[in-house]
């Protein structure tokens, strides 16, 4: 009886312990090298580490402007309106992922600030979008060449922008790309969609 008592003891004292948290400076094991995801690691593995490092590695998946390249597709005009697309390609060499709404900002030929009021639209809604290289991502465009609101009631409606700056989704740094689709009435409003596959 003694014995059983001991040896329950003792397996009591294995369970508290448990697996070993995580240790400082330790590898990450979800990603790979150029942002790719690792396979997850199986339930009765050892956890991976959850160190700074790892949250890092784990975010870096994501599409940055570093490798896409962006430009704006012109679509079917229609009674005042304009319709486009954002169109970004990953000219990275491993894949990455979209989810959500591009930034964007029009600019004159000297790169200064057009007035741009961008509008997020819910059709499509944001979703995962993953981009092997040379994979492809859109986002519908729609304005107007109507003057409304505050805009001049004689000549252009707003400064006609000759360039753009777009924002991948959940990152700072942006891409540039040309813009030669005529001025943005009612105070650059542009409503934009989510990302979605080419």
């Amino acid at each position: 009886m003694r014995r059983l008592v001991v040896f329950g003891a003792l397996a009591v004292a294995l369970t508290a312990c448990g697996n070993p948290g995580p240790v400082a400076g330790g590898s990450s094991a979800g990603i790979e090298p150029g942002g790719s995801e690792a396979a997850p690691v199986p339930p009765s593995s050892a956890p991976p580490t959850t160190t700074p490092a790892a949250s890092t590695a784990q975010a870096s998946g994501r599409c940055t402007a570093a490798v896409l390249a962006a430009e704006v597709q012109p679509g079917d005009p229609a009674a005042g309106n304009r319709y486009a697309k954002l169109v970004v390609t990953n000219n990275g060499t491993a894949p990455c992922t979209l989810n959500g709404y591009s930034g964007l900002q029009l600019l004159d030929a000297s790169g200064q600030a057009v007035p741009t009021d961008l509008q997020r639209t819910t059709d499509p809604a944001p979703t995962l979008v993953a981009l092997p290289p040379k994979g492809r991502a859109v986002a519908d465009l729609h304005w107007t060449v109507v003057p409304s609101g505050e805009d001049p009631a004689q000549g252009p409606c707003e400064p006609e922008a000759a360039q753009a700056r777009a924002i991948p989704p959940d990152e700072t740094q942006p891409m540039s790309l040309d813009w030669s689709l005529g001025p943005v009435c009612g105070g650059g409003k542009i409503e934009i969609s989510a990302f979605y596959p080419a």
